[in-house]
């Protein structure tokens, strides 16, 4: 089972849109399960401060190392097992190849951040990793941890309906996934394509590759590279 734990100024934001579908199925069958922790908890005055201003001066405030490693001290053990995220536009992309990684963990523990980040010694001495889901600027850490969490929980063995579904979707093998087509058959005068009717399974096959390296290529140049170099490299 995967424990998660999110240390968060606002707990109400979750589970959020993972206690609904899948994932509350998923906890409930103790696939995966979640633990919040109000960080403002451990503030120290009657106020529940947990932030001050940046030495050398600046915009905005920062939250303190202390009472950030009081919530995070007092709730992990800081174990090979265990892996510890601060999500912040500074860091590492996460993209789909991080997201399997962390799948197969046991223990994650997700640092929300907020006003203009956490003072750097936390993140120096409690062994955190900086992850950012993109180059875009969020109002705080919650957001970011349940697109983080949707990305990982899905790819764990159980969640998913079909696992094998996966092996199909965007970013596997630096592809952008192939169109898809339903009922009807013609819609708007447009019609599904012939290849996806005929029942040959390897044309079909052939069909939804050639797709993927096509919009692969026009849309996702740097995907593109990624794909050609692999191919490269196989033969």
């Amino acid at each position: 089972m995967l424990k998660v734990k999110v240390f968060t100024l606002y707990p109400d934001l979750f589970p959020g849109t993972l206690d609904i579908g899948l994932y509350k199925k998923a906890r409930q069958k103790k696939i995966w399960d979640l633990k919040i922790i109000n960080i403002r908890d451990f503030a120290k005055d009657k106020h529940r401060t947990v932030d001050d201003k940046p030495f050398g001066g600046g915009q905005g405030m920062l939250m303190r190392a202390d009472i950030l490693a009081n919530a995070l001290d007092k709730n992990i053990k800081y174990l090979n097992k265990e892996k510890n995220v601060y999500l912040s536009p500074k860091g590492k992309i996460f993209d789909q190849s991080v997201a399997k990684e962390f799948s197969k963990l046991k223990n994650i523990n997700i640092i929300c951040g907020h006003f203009e980040g956490v003072d750097q010694r936390i993140l120096e001495t409690r062994n955190i990793e900086e992850l950012s889901i993109g180059d875009f600027i969020l109002s705080g850490g919650e957001t970011a941890a349940l697109v983080f969490l949707d990305a990982v929980l899905r790819l764990i063995p159980g969640v998913l309906g079909n696992q094998s579904s996966v092996k199909d979707e965007s970013f596997e093998n630096n592809l952008l996934e192939y169109p898809q087509y339903t009922k009807p058959q013609k819609w708007e005068q447009k019609n599904v394509p012939n290849v996806l009717l005929s029942g040959d399974h390897a044309k079909i096959k052939g069909w939804r590759l050639s797709q993927s390296e096509a919009i692969t290529r026009r849309q996702r140049a740097d995907l593109w590279k990624k794909y050609i170099k692999k191919i490269k490299n196989k033969k």
